[in-house]
C-alpha cells in the first residue's frame, strides 16, 4: 500500500470525502493520510460478493431487512482524521443520510468484515484496534490464505475466520477453522461453516 499526501498537509474527513483524483483508484484515510488500496484477488472478491449474500439472507430471516443491509463498497469513520474500507459492512439504511453522498459510514457499523490478502497486520492490529475503539459490536477478519500471525491465529498457521465480540469495550475472540461452524454474537441462529467461507467463488 502507498502513502499518498496531497499539498503536504494531512487531510481532514471532509476533505476525504470530497477528494478525487481523476482516477477510480480507492484509499482509506490514514492520520490524514491517504493510503492507495491495492486491487484484491478474485477469491478476495468472491468471499466478499458471498458473505453479502449470507449476511443479507440473515437480516431477512431475523426481521431486521426493514432496518438493516449488508453492503461491500462501502466507508467507515473511525476517528476525525481516519476512515477504512471494509470489505462487507452491515449498514443501518438510517444511518445513511442523503443517498447521492459519499457512502461512508459516520456511525459504527452493526458488524465489519475484513479479508486479509496483503498486509495482514493492518487487520489484526491497527484496523482491530480502530474498530474496537470506535464500538463497533462484531468485526470478523476472514484469513483465508493462513497469513496472520502465529500469537493471532495460532500454530501451525491454517486457513482461519476469526470472530471479534465487544464485551465490555474489548474484544474477546473466537477462531474458527476447517470443519467448524461459525457462532455469530449478531446472527446466533446463522448456519455458515469456515469451509464454505474459505470455497466461496472455487470451481
Amino acid at each position: 500500500m502507498t502513502s499518498i499526501q496531497v499539498d503536504q498537509s494531512k487531510l481532514t474527513f471532509d476533505d476525504y470525502l470530497t477528494y478525487d483524483d481523476g482516477t477510480d483508484t480507492r484509499h482509506e484515510l490514514v492520520n490524514g493520510e491517504l493510503v492507495e488500496m491495492p486491487p484484491p484477488t478474485w477469491l478476495h472478491i468472491f468471499i466478499a460478493k458471498f458473505l453479502v449474500g449470507i449476511l443479507d439472507q440473515a437480516i431477512q430471516e431475523t426481521g431486521r431487512g426493514p432496518i438493516w443491509t449488508a453492503l461491500s463498497e462501502l466507508g467507515q469513520q473511525t476517528d476525525g482524521s481516519s476512515a477504512r474500507l471494509p470489505d462487507v459492512a452491515i449498514v443501518p439504511y438510517d444511518a445513511m443520510g442523503d443517498l447521492l453522498t459519499s457512502a461512508v459510514l459516520t456511525l459504527p457499523a452493526p458488524l465489519v468484515v475484513e479479508i486479509v490478502s496483503g498486509s495482514w497486520r493492518d487487520d489484526y492490529l491497527t484496523k482491530l484496534a480502530e474498530y474496537e475503539t470506535l464500538g463497533i459490536p462484531e468485526f470478523w477478519i476472514v484469513d483465508y490464505q493462513g497469513l496472520g500471525g502465529t500469537r493471532y491465529i495460532g500454530h501451525p498457521k491454517q486457513p482461519t475466520l476469526s470472530i471479534y465480540q465487544l464485551v465490555e469495550g474489548e474484544y474477546q475472540v473466537q477462531l474458527f477453522r476447517q470443519g467448524d461452524d461459525l457462532k455469530s454474537p449478531t446472527f446466533p441462529e446463522l448456519k455458515l461453516t469456515a469451509d464454505e467461507v474459505f470455497r466461496a467463488g472455487q470451481k
